[in-house]
């Protein structure tokens, strides 16, 4: 298996590099340590990490790197002398992990899954534990370490609808490099059965809750900040906030087009638009002025600087959607109307908020069937019926708390997923 994998992937990866450099560039720092990907690192990176004792923690973008920095964070209570290698894949997940790594965490990219490139970061970091997170199985990658005898554990593992068919399918493949994992921490019950089916040791597959669900480790929250940066717009604790979080192309302007709506009979209404990729931000400014509105840029604003008036404000930096949560009123989660997937509601839902989303769901279909059950969020069909809900939700106080407690009851089981994960690691990899 791993030899036809090694035979196409040079193919597959010129194959997407049309589409993956225009990319890169589109979203910045393309060239920041690119060299990493190739597994070569610069004298400053060999200095720090060679002669030290590490495990090595993978994480994809924005959403796997705060889980990671959770379970960084709870190792490291239990054990005081860990040193941990964080990688990621994105440009965005690397600002993110380096804006907070502490001095004993050290943030690199992770290498292209390439015997050699893999070869080369192995002999590096030579980590005594390989955790990877959610859903980051490298073929490569995990084969290299388990040569080296490394413990190789997959945390908050995720497996949407579609990856379990596709894993199936291919299962003479899949199967035999899922079977060099040694624990695998799964978040609901019925994953337990499903991760089975697709090759794994019964015994080695964990209950462990999600981390993303988990406010039991709640990282530092930003809210007053963001509070004294609105408060200079007449936006106070009392404004009523439309929040789009993480929307996708064509979002935007039908978004827009609701608010302008709601607004002829709220009309103190305030919308915020986080987009999943801020390099968007341009091409939403054009969209949502051309509906008429006043947007505003929020790296244009600062509390020193009183700024013009504006009647919606864009979040064109990363890594601050989970903040700007707690400043809305309602929520609504993109990817959902326009988009196939969906992005996760749950960070909207820690922050006490009443969430609605879309028809397409697909990629948390376990969670929004939960949610729904339990009249915890509100899914609608189109943007008629999102307008109404809209409207329904911000004339309603009693409804969104209700909502929101609701919501609550949901993540509750996951509390304490952070500290079961940590402890399930040291009891399958050891200490």
């Amino acid at each position: 298996m791993l030899l036809l994998y090694n035979l196409f992937f040079p193919f597959v990866l010129l194959f997407l590099l049309p589409g993956f450099i225009p990319r890169m560039i589109r979203r910045g720092k393309y060239r920041h340590k690119f060299g990493q990907r190739f597994g070569a690192y610069s004298d400053r990176v060999w200095r720090r990490i060679a002669g030290k004792k590490w495990i090595w923690i993978h994480a994809v973008s924005v959403g796997e790197v705060l889980i990671a920095q959770k379970i960084a964070r709870q190792m490291k209570s239990a054990a005081p002398a860990l040193n941990v290698i964080l990688s990621t894949t994105t440009s965005t997940g690397f600002a993110l992990a380096a804006s907070s790594a502490p001095d004993w965490m050290e943030v690199i990219y992770n290498p292209l899954d390439f015997p050699s490139f893999v070869r080369r970061s192995l002999d590096l970091i030579r980590p005594s534990q390989l955790i990877l997170v959610e859903a980051e199985v490298w073929p490569n990658l995990v084969s290299q370490a388990k040569k080296r005898g490394i413990r190789i554990a997959l945390v908050n593992a995720r497996l949407s609808p579609r990856s379990e068919r596709r894993f199936r399918r291919f299962r003479f493949l899949t199967g035999p490099v899922f079977r060099l994992l040694d624990a695998v921490c799964v978040q609901e019950p019925e994953d337990v059965g499903r991760w089975q089916s697709l090759g794994l040791d019964r015994k080695k597959i964990r209950l462990a809750g999600s981390i993303k669900f988990d406010t039991a480790v709640a990282l530092d929250s930003r809210e007053q900040e963001f509070r004294d940066l609105l408060a200079p717009l007449g936006v106070t604790p009392q404004t009523p906030v439309f929040l789009a979080g993480s929307t996708h192309p064509g979002e935007e302007a039908i978004l827009g087009k609701i608010f302008l709506e709601l607004r002829k009979t709220i009309p103190d209404l305030f919308f915020i638009v986080v987009p999943r990729h801020v390099e968007r931000a341009p091409e939403i400014l054009a969209a949502l002025r051309s509906l008429g509105l006043t947007p505003l840029l929020r790296t244009t604003i600062s509390p020193q600087t009183p700024p013009p008036q504006a009647d919606c404000l864009l979040i064109d930096t990363t890594g601050e959607l989970r903040h700007w949560y707690h400043l809305g009123t309602a929520i609504f989660v993109g990817k959902s109307l326009e988009a196939i997937g969906g992005q996760n509601p749950v960070e909207a839902i820690a922050a006490g908020k009443a969430v609605l989303f879309g028809p397409h769901m697909e990629n948390f279909a376990a969670v929004v069937r939960i949610l729904l059950e339990r009249q915890a969020a509100i899914q609608v069909r189109d943007a008629a019926e999102l307008q109404r809900a809209l409207a329904r939700l911000l004339d309603d106080a009693a409804l969104r708390e209700r909502m929101a407690g609701n919501a609550r009851a949901v993540l509750a089981p996951h509390e304490g997923a952070t500290a079961r994960t940590a402890a399930l690691l040291a009891d399958t990899l050891g200490p």
